[in-house]
């Protein structure tokens, strides 16, 4: 288990969500307040990171995660003999997760993000066992392997979120991320069962979210902040596959540097 978070400072103790079996929280902050005992960490980045994720998974690529914007980006992409994803505009493998269902089986892909590869790369260097991606697409998939692993140990799920002006700029809480959150907790708690310390009441708000916007899921992220940056740029189709709920069965594992399917 994790016993430090970053400088070796603790969360303050009200943060950690403890006593619960399933935490959620935000970003990177979230992510270092809550993982000090957890056995799994689930990202979530629905728009569109993990969905990526699991799209290069379904078509039996691998995904190595990397920093936004990082100099050492293509050489770490040489260093792992791996295509380094670019720009959707210019055909080439990127952020899309409709264009990387169709990518070439085997390609090995460095996919770099602000937000949830981001996350799953602190994940790693914190020292959680487990780190999965997580989108509506396998969330069911993934709470199973989450329990799984998990044993009794506590699972936390933690919202990429988007950025504020610019990728570095303060947190933006996202209701696409919010949902995918909500998805994973209602297949890990069925019955909403608060009462027995399963779902935090931080986590029970995200799985009662996503259980009322699930008969319109679609609708709801092409209506969502982040749904409508993408749709103005042309990609309702990146919405519509992100939006599909339980359409694939792979959980996405990140094992050394790279996300594989379980």
């Amino acid at each position: 288990m994790v016993t430090e978070l970053g400088d070796g400072a603790r969360a303050p103790e009200f943060c950690t969500q403890g006593g619960f079996a399933y935490r959620f929280d935000w970003g990177v902050d979230g992510l270092e307040a809550l993982a000090h005992d957890a056995a799994v960490v689930v990202v979530i980045d629905v728009l569109r990171f993990t969905t990526a994720v699991c799209c290069a998974l379904e078509a039996g690529a691998t995904v190595l995660p990397y920093r936004w914007r990082d100099d050492s980006t293509a050489a770490y992409a040489a260093r792992h003999r791996a295509v380094l994803a670019g720009r959707r505009e210019l055909g080439e493998p990127s952020l899309s997760p409709t264009d990387l269902l169709t990518i070439e089986p085997g390609t090995r892909l460095v996919l770099p993000s602000p937000n949830g590869s981001t996350i799953a790369l602190r994940a790693g260097e914190l020292g959680v066992p487990h780190v999965l991606a997580g989108s509506l697409r396998n969330a069911t998939a993934t709470a199973v392997a989450a329990r799984t692993l998990a044993g009794a140990a506590p699972i936390v799920v933690i919202a990429g979120g988007e950025r504020w002006h610019t990728t570095a700029g303060p947190l933006r809480p996202a209701v696409e991320d919010l949902l995918g959150a909500g998805a994973v907790f209602a297949a890990l708690d069925p019955a909403g069962a608060v009462s027995g310390a399963r779902c935090s009441p931080e986590a029970a708000a995200a799985r009662a979210a996503f259980i009322a916007a699930r008969p319109l899921l679609y609708q709801a992220l092409c209506e969502s902040a982040s749904g409508r940056e993408l749709l103005a740029r042309g990609w309702e189709d990146d919405v519509a596959t992100s939006a599909a709920h339980d359409v694939s069965t792979l959980a996405c594992r990140l094992i050394g540097p790279e996300f594989r399917s379980l």
